[in-house]
């Protein structure tokens, strides 16, 4: 349990500068701590030198074996810095992601009933408000990507995106079933569905904060299990396909969260929900479907599932909610893992002026990216079908991540676009992480 300068604990965590410790019982190492019984204090070691990664790392790595009910000094952490709002973000951060009780099914369930008492000076009130609804959210999206596939399904999830969304005032939900889906002939979300028992689900939130903004949409792929379908997948690379639905639980948190925090921004996000089967009326290979917006796509593999919802999605985002800044999230690749590996989201765009914006972003949401081009060349290859106006997949697998993204951007009609691939980062040890909430978070917290 976390508490806000409440009752003191016994014992009380405060940080030390490596190069100024003078006692002989702290151990002078960075992110080790060291109990002093008699003072009540646990000495959290800092080497200022080391980036904040890693302290964070180390902050994380204590939390989840601290047994005792303890106050966080945050003061001491802030003040050994210059950049004080950005480290008291950091650590308030990990506090709430790291003692968030995560989604479990077991018998018996590992509560900590660990009383955390976070002490502060009172002119961080506004960074600490900021943080603490954002990592409401964050947290909601790693319980909704941690759900088992039998049970997170499309309409289990599109059900509790809409019953953590109704007790948030000026927040639109609206979620299209199948019908509605088939009546804005969303032809490529409908494709993927075909092979599935359970219906799509499209779930739309609208927050208007400020209507003089520019309207920004968030478009979220919801896979809540990739088999491959036909093209389908080995069996390594089924282990945590559960988690091929982050996007669409990061983007519906992302705009709940700004609707509680009344930021002032015009947003919505489009999360496409459906699982990608294998069945007597699933998509086969070499199949021509119609998008939404009126394009033929070539299936040239049907495990290339997520470029076609989102497509659809931003269709929806352009055309219904008259979206004029667009990001889709995804974990959309195997390629960017070889790229990027687990340490950076993989980022696109076709306007630099929005993407330095997200990027500024990012950096004040702590969260790391990386961009990679996204060329004419990348479109060219996509568009090699002989018998459609583009193709959702091509055999040599070259820049695998940036003709996906090409691929993407010409469903895109011109307006300023960014596309995050999440493959390496949304999830780790088996864990959703809520990947990148934070930085649409604070693109639009103005």
């Amino acid at each position: 349990m976390i508490t806000i300068n409440k009752e003191k604990q016994e014992l009380t965590l405060i940080a030390f500068d490596k190069e100024k410790i003078d006692k002989s019982y702290i151990i002078k190492e960075h992110g080790v701590t060291s109990l002093d019984g008699e003072k009540g204090v646990i000495c959290f070691c800092i080497d200022k030198s080391q980036n904040f990664q890693s302290l964070n790392e180390h902050l994380q790595k204590f939390l989840s074996g601290n047994k005792y009910n303890l106050n966080i000094d945050l003061d001491s952490f802030v003040n050994l810095y210059e950049n004080k709002e950005e480290v008291f973000q950091l650590i308030v951060e990990c506090v709430f992601f790291q003692l968030h009780l995560q989604y479990s099914l077991k018998e018996k369930t590992t509560n900590n009933k660990n009383i955390i008492n976070i002490l502060f000076d009172k002119k961080y009130e506004s960074v600490f408000k900021n943080s603490e609804i954002k990592m409401e959210f964050v947290n909601f999206a790693r319980d909704l990507q941690d759900l088992p596939p039998n049970v997170g399904t499309s309409v289990y999830i599109a059900e509790k995106i809409q019953a953590k969304a109704k007790n948030i005032k000026n927040l639109k939900v609206t979620i299209l079933d199948k019908k509605e889906i088939e009546k804005k002939e969303m032809g490529l979300l409908l494709g993927v569905n075909a092979g599935s028992s359970v219906d799509a689900r499209v779930v739309i939130l609208e927050y208007v904060g400020d209507s003089s903004k520019k309207r920004t949409a968030y478009v979220g792929k919801g896979i809540t299990f990739d088999s491959g379908g036909y093209n389908l997948k080995g069996s390594a690379n089924l282990v945590n396909m559960k988690f091929d639905m982050s996007g669409a639980a990061i983007v519906s948190s992302t705009v709940m969260a700004l609707a509680k925090k009344e930021a002032k921004c015009n947003v919505v996000s489009v999360a496409l929900l459906t699982d990608n089967r294998i069945g007597s009326k699933a998509t086969l290979t070499s199949s021509v479907l119609k998008s939404m917006n009126g394009k033929t796509v070539e299936i040239g593999n049907t495990d290339a599932e997520g470029r076609l919802v989102l497509a659809d999605g931003l269709t929806y985002a352009i055309r219904e909610l008259q979206a004029e800044r667009l990001i889709t999230i995804a974990t959309l690749t195997g390629a960017i893992r070889f790229a990027l590996g687990n340490w950076y989201t993989g980022s696109f765009t076709n306007d630099m002026d929005f993407y330095q914006e997200f990027e500024v972003s990012a950096q004040k949401a702590q969260e790391k990216v990386w961009r990679l081009p996204m060329d004419e060349e990348h479109l060219k290859v996509m568009q090699a079908s002989k018998i459609a106006d583009i193709t959702n997949s091509v055999m040599s697998g070259a820049a695998g991540s940036s003709t996906a993204a090409a691929f993407l951007n010409s469903f895109a009609e011109n307006k300023s676009y960014i596309h995050l691939d999440i493959a390496g980062t949304a999830y780790a040890d088996e864990r959703g992480h809520g990947t990148m909430t934070r930085t649409l978070f604070e693109l639009s917290n103005k």
